[in-house]
């Protein structure tokens, strides 16, 4: 049994073009399909992490058509464009954006990357997130890769359709692919969310840090 979630407005913050996805793609599933008002912000174009002959827009590129995938409206989809490692060069930058997203949107929930995250963008994104948002429930969102601990307080069920449908928002990242990076694929994305269904048994979840609850 699914119980449904109680926010209706839903932020994803996301410190590059495909944190949201990786971090809780499969939630954003979940949440359309509940009918929640989903927006997702991406802070950076990451263009310095492209393959070689990349034009630098081309994150942004797939980043639009992920979210397209995941049925977010594009008023609904976010994005800016600082600097790939450099987001303490314009922390106070990123403060006013996140405050003009809480005045525009007014989110009940907000998901932001993990307190123990040890990306320094993903540092920044979090602190600030923490800031701007300090009258909404926060969630901290699981990328393993960069964290050597995760502590959940929540963990999401999920059906096979929303982690396929994850998978599926996360192909249109064909940059990424062509890296090879290890989390870009089905066996990773299966395997991770068959571990955190385990923890209720389910078959499939996604898990969360609890920073702020709001009811």
């Amino acid at each position: 049994m699914k119980i449904p979630f109680p926010h209706n407005k839903v932020l994803i913050l996301a410190p590059h073009t495909d944190d949201a996805e990786l971090g809780c793609g499969g939630t954003i599933a979940r949440l359309i399909e509940e009918g929640k008002e989903v927006h997702v912000a991406a802070f950076s174009g990451a263009a310095l992490s492209l393959p070689p002959g990349s034009k630098p827009n081309r994150l942004f590129e797939e980043y639009a058509s992920s979210m397209k995938c995941l049925n977010i409206p594009p008023s609904q989809v976010h994005f800016f464009d600082y600097p790939v490692r450099i987001f303490n060069d314009h922390r106070q930058a990123i403060l006013d954006n996140l405050i003009t997203l809480r005045k525009t949107i007014e989110p009940d929930l907000v998901f932001i990357p993990s307190e123990h995250d040890l990306h320094q963008d993903h540092q920044i994104l979090f602190n600030e997130g923490l800031r701007a948002f300090k009258e909404a429930s926060i969630w901290g969102y699981e990328l393993p890769w960069n964290t050597i601990t995760f502590s959940s307080q929540a963990i999401v069920k999920l059906d096979r359709p929303h982690i396929e449908k994850k998978w599926e928002a996360l192909q249109f990242y064909t940059s990424q692919l062509e890296l090879k990076r290890q989390y870009f694929s089905w066996s990773f994305v299966e395997s991770l969310a068959k571990v955190r269904g385990a923890k209720i048994k389910s078959e499939f979840a996604e898990a969360f840090e609890i920073k702020r609850m709001r009811f």
